[in-house]
């Protein structure tokens, strides 16, 4: 198992869609980040930021597999469509990220 989180700005004019959003996740949705061997996934807000924090735990053997089929997904593309404008990507982001990779410095069990 393999811990991750990451982090995003949310446009603040789009806060309170992106939070409704999220309030209803499409089962369709839900069930694909499953098949992706993604548990225990959370989505925060920092206000007043308007920063986004995700963490999960991957539990495959290939993230960029998994990922890749999540993203080929019709409905995941849907979503996806959905809510994309509401986000705003860190400048600071590593190529070919919309969500910002975090590096762990701290765990305990």
């Amino acid at each position: 198992m393999q811990r991750m989180a990451m982090v995003l700005g949310l446009k603040p004019e789009k806060v309170t869609e992106y939070v409704r959003l999220h309030a209803a996740v499409w089962p369709e949705v839900l069930a694909m980040i499953s098949a992706c061997n993604i548990r225990n996934y959370s989505i925060y807000l920092k206000e007043p930021e308007h920063l986004l924090f995700s963490t999960f735990e991957y539990h495959g053997t290939d993230y960029a597999a998994d990922m890749a089929k999540m993203a080929a997904d019709p409905k995941t593309q849907e979503w996806w469509a959905l809510c994309m404008p509401c986000q705003e990507p860190l400048p600071t982001r590593k190529e070919g990220e919309w969500w910002a990779s975090m590096d762990e410095v701290f765990h305990h069990d």
